[in-house]
């Protein structure tokens, strides 16, 4: 049963232990897949993916003819919420796009920005129990947005070597190029290496489990990557007025995800606490996923009890949570206070489902307090930024004994030679 602290007498470290170590050290095993595969190319993908999928292929890219004859299968109810949401994931992340920027305000002088988008990347989708359409909305969108040419998507095939119809609708509606039938630290491998049929990206992005997030870390360099993925993550921060079963479900929608996920409650009513704390074990007993549920909440999940919302958000914000719910009767008063979050549900009718599906605000978040300094998987995740700039040589004139001057202050005389020679009384550089 989840346990029911109080605040004032946990200590800062212990609001949240996100110290969860996995059980088998991982490390080892992914630099093994990635030498192999960069080894190997599309054979060792092939070993891999019989051997950690069941599944074996003679082509590893899903077809076009796969494609439309998965969108045949679906109800087109399906398809059309799978649009709704592409097009609220749009629409969103449409505000994101940047400007270019030039300031000329002085004589002589030009300065600016301009952002350019990634040429390509590669985008990891995880297959428990299917590969996930929403995280391909998710991540596709956006890139398309920012203007990537090439997208990829990679995600582990069902035994008999399939993708399921859900994901290859999304991939299609939210405009993937290229499918590819891998997983793991595999797949990450093959997008940060290149083989003989999946193309080397600039960028890999989405989540996984802790092989594809140790193999992510491992190839940073060679290519860039979104963010490092930790256990997901839900506070709901509640005051009395909360239904204490609305509450628990939200907590298990998070709980069901994984052992690691963990589910916590800070609210300032022990009522509501003792309440969502039995409520949670009525909702355990017909769920589904119930044994990982029930493992979450035992062994990560709290409900912390505070004197104040204001004590509550101080909490949350100590946490950092991927997903916040603030089931408040004013939400937006308490929104100033909370400075820390992934993603922030305002109010008792916007449970985080609705952020993981639908709405249009991105659904990878930073995790594992990361949220202290960290943010959404974004527009901003595609593109890189340039600054420019541009002096006249009568622009120059006038300061080129000042940079001169600070660059022989940092011992570096060939940065003030290279300002002096161009100015106008000859280039005298001694």
């Amino acid at each position: 049963m989840i346990p029911i602290l109080k605040f004032d007498d946990l200590a800062p470290e212990n609001i949240l232990n996100r110290d969860i170590q996995a059980e088998e050290n991982v490390s080892a095993a992914v630099d093994a897949v990635l030498a192999e595969v960069r080894a190997n190319g599309d054979a060792a993908l092939k070993t891999y993916t019989k051997r950690f999928d069941g599944a074996e292929l003679e082509d590893l890219r899903v077809t076009e003819a796969e494609i439309e004859a998965a969108w045949n299968t679906l109800d087109p109810e399906f398809i059309r919420t799978l649009e709704m949401a592409a097009e609220n994931i749009r629409h969103f992340h449409e505000q994101q796009v940047h400007r270019d920027f030039a300031l000329t305000d002085k004589p002589g002088i030009v300065m600016g920005q301009r952002y350019t988008p990634i040429e390509k990347v590669g985008i990891c989708v995880p297959s428990a129990p299917a590969a996930f359409p929403s995280t391909i909305l998710m991540n596709v969108i956006p890139a398309k947005i920012a203007g990537v040419k090439e997208i990829v998507v990679v995600t582990p095939p069902d035994r008999d070597g399939h993708i399921s119809a859900e994901a290859l609708a999304a991939a299609r509606i939210a405009g993937a190029d290229k499918i590819f039938k891998i997983g793991g630290a595999q797949a990450v491998a093959a997008l940060a290496y290149g083989t003989e049929s999946v193309p080397r990206v600039d960028k890999v992005v989405g989540p996984g489990g802790i092989f594809v997030a140790t193999a992510k870390r491992k190839v940073f360099g060679q290519v860039a990557i979104d963010m490092i993925a930790g256990p997901s993550e839900i506070l709901v921060l509640a005051d009395g007025k909360s239904n204490p079963a609305w509450v628990a479900a939200d907590m298990l929608s998070q709980a069901e995800h994984d052992v690691l996920a963990s589910a916590v409650l800070v609210t300032d009513s022990r009522e509501l606490a003792e309440q969502v704390q039995q409520e949670l074990e009525v909702q355990l007993a017909s769920l589904p996923r119930r044994e990982i549920a029930r493992k979450s909440i035992d062994d990560n999940g709290k409900i912390i009890v505070t004197d104040s919302l204001d004590k509550a958000a101080e909490a949350a914000n100590r946490i950092a949570p991927e997903h916040l719910e603030l089931c408040v009767d004013d939400p937006f008063a308490l929104l100033p206070k909370i400075k820390n979050a992934g993603s922030i549900f305002l109010g008792r009718s916007a449970p985080e489902a609705l952020g993981d599906y639908f709405a249009g605000p991105n659904h990878t978040l930073p995790t594992s307090g990361t949220a202290r300094f960290s943010s959404p998987l974004s527009v901003d995740d595609f593109v890189k930024k340039s600054s420019f700039l541009y002096y006249t040589r009568e622009a120059l004139e006038p300061v080129a004994e000042r940079i001169a001057d600070f660059a022989r202050r940092e011992g570096l005389e060939a940065h003030a030679r290279s300002v002096l020679i161009r100015n106008e009384k000859g280039g005298n550089v001694q």
